[in-house]
């Protein structure tokens, strides 16, 4: 059996930050692996306002457990006020794939 798997999804500013923040969490165990899709084109409201924007996306690998503390860890390291960080449950999917996850984002 495996630890409970999760995809969290964080946009960045760039590729460059989006590179620092995957680097961070790989490094320190609170991510298996990130893909870094570059660029995307938001649109969204910030301080009453419909803005527009190129910025990058992170999908990262993770367990439930990690996801409080990959949460914290991005929010030091990214420059958004309040960046976007959302965990997804990962229901069913290659065992193996999910193992490794679960070992990699392991204490």
């Amino acid at each position: 059996m495996f630890a409970e798997p999760r995809l969290v999804y964080i946009t960045a500013a760039d590729a460059e930050e989006a590179t620092k923040i995957a680097r961070a969490l790989v490094e320190e165990r609170l991510a298996a692996c990130a893909n870094i899709l570059d660029p995307m084109r938001s649109v969204f409201r910030w301080e009453g306002e419909i803005q527009e924007g190129s910025e990058t996306v992170l999908i990262v690998k993770t367990t439930a457990d990690r996801v409080a503390a990959l949460t914290d860890r991005v929010m030091i390291l990214h420059s958004y006020d309040c960046p976007c960080v959302a965990a997804i449950p990962i229901d069913a999917g290659n065992s193996a794939f999910l193992e490794w996850i679960a070992a990699e984002t392991a204490a």
